[in-house]
């Protein structure tokens, strides 16, 4: 009898901690993903579909960068304009405003490439806010000529931050008129890319 009553106790003490351990691990992931930003800018809307597979991946918050003043819809208009601030150093206003950075302890960075460089408005949000201590993740779509000098200029901008390994993939090329690629087997394949990345990451 005393074996038999020992045996339950033992059964119950067995099942309540299987029972507990996944509230606790959901939690801690809850946790975690509320230290994460995803700040994205992106004009044909493939750097924004990046963005959000990561968010599925990896939850936090989610946000887009807009400015005071749109660029043109016109693709030559927007790179002579992209061209002159490279050159001048000048930095757009941004319209995003994000309260709190200090509370966020991973920060994704995700942009095109233009003009092989970092576009004028993340260098805008990268000078604006402080992400000093906090590890920085970039991530980049690009028409085919890669990530130009963008990433380096993310680390330049971000002296006293940890620079993981970013990611990037081709996406549309608005000069020949194509645009939102990020659909049916590109969609799959920069999915499974971005897990295997974020896995190599510990995410």
């Amino acid at each position: 009898m005393k074996f038999f009553l020992l045996s339950i106790f033992l059964f119950t003490s067995l099942l309540g901690s299987c029972q507990t351990k996944p509230e606790a691990s959901v939690e801690k992931t809850r946790e975690e993903s509320e230290r994460i930003l995803i700040v994205y800018l992106s004009r044909t809307k493939n750097t924004k579909a990046v963005a959000e597979m990561i968010h599925r991946e990896v939850g936090g918050d989610l946000v887009e960068l807009k400015l005071v003043t749109p660029y043109p819809e016109n693709y030559r208009a927007i790179v002579d304009q992209v061209a002159r601030e490279n050159e001048s150093g000048y930095l757009p206003p941004l319209k995003t405003k994000i309260p709190d950075v200090a509370s966020y302890e991973i920060v994704f960075v995700g942009f095109p490439t233009w003009g092989m460089q970092l576009p004028p408005p993340m260098k805008s949000f990268l000078n604006q806010v402080d992400l000093s201590g906090k590890t920085v993740i970039p991530f980049n779509t690009n028409a085919g000529y890669g990530i130009g000098s963008s990433f380096e200029t993310v680390k330049e901008l971000c002296p006293n931050s940890t620079i993981l390994e970013g990611y990037y993939t081709k996406g549309g090329i608005e000069r020949d008129g194509v645009l939102y690629v990020m659909e049916g087997e590109k969609e799959k394949q920069v999915l499974e890319e971005i897990r295997v990345w974020l896995d190599k990451l510990s995410f």
